[in-house]
């Protein structure tokens, strides 16, 4: 009885402790990801700029874009730059963060 005793008493005492390691991981883990964001400015970039920081944007995209700024002037909104040939919705939600105007 004693053996089982001692042995609820270690595995509460291990169940326990391992939450507050996994908290204080979590933590670490969080602070490490924080990155600072780069944004550019899609009425001013050249396309080697938006092809650096905008996420599933290459040179040929990038030279639309400003194809597109040339042709009807600046973008007054982010979602008029799913009028340019290639790019959609999801390219626009992966860099929503990192586009100015």
């Amino acid at each position: 009885m004693k053996i089982f005793t001692l042995f609820c008493l270690l595995f509460t005492s291990l169940f326990f402790s391992t939450g507050s390691f996994a908290d204080s991981k979590s933590d670490i883990t969080t602070k490490g990801e924080q990155k600072q964001v780069v944004q550019v400015n899609i009425n001013t970039a050249t396309a080697e700029e938006l092809s650096k920081v905008l996420t599933g944007i290459g040179m040929s995209k990038a030279q639309k874009i400003i194809e597109y700024r040339e042709k009807f002037g600046p973008f007054v909104s982010l979602e008029q730059l799913k009028e340019v040939s290639g790019i959609g919705q999801a390219t626009l939600d992966k860099n929503i963060g990192k586009i100015t105007l």
